[in-house]
């Protein structure tokens, strides 16, 4: 996979996840409406925590950072 794809996925991921957990311990969490080559590559890179039989994903800390960077980069301002 390029990275333009899996920058963009990770993206996508960010711009459509969600905020769950409890007082003290919150993670994001979106849909898996994407190629699962993709979805698989992004857990491959420990980005996102892909569980097998749930329909969602979980973003690492690590995968926020850098979705968080991408807007940056590519000039996009969540409002």
């Amino acid at each position: 996979m390029d990275n333009i794809r899996k920058d963009l996925t990770l993206l996508l991921l960010y711009l459509n996840s969600w905020e769950e957990g409890d007082p003290g311990y919150k993670y994001r969490r979106s849909w898996k409406g994407y190629d699962f080559d993709d979805l698989n590559a992004l857990a491959e890179d420990e980005l996102i925590v892909d569980g097998r039989r749930a329909k969602s994903v979980s973003l690492t800390a690590v995968g926020e950072e850098k979705a968080q960077a991408l807007l940056r980069k590519y000039g996009i301002a969540i409002v």
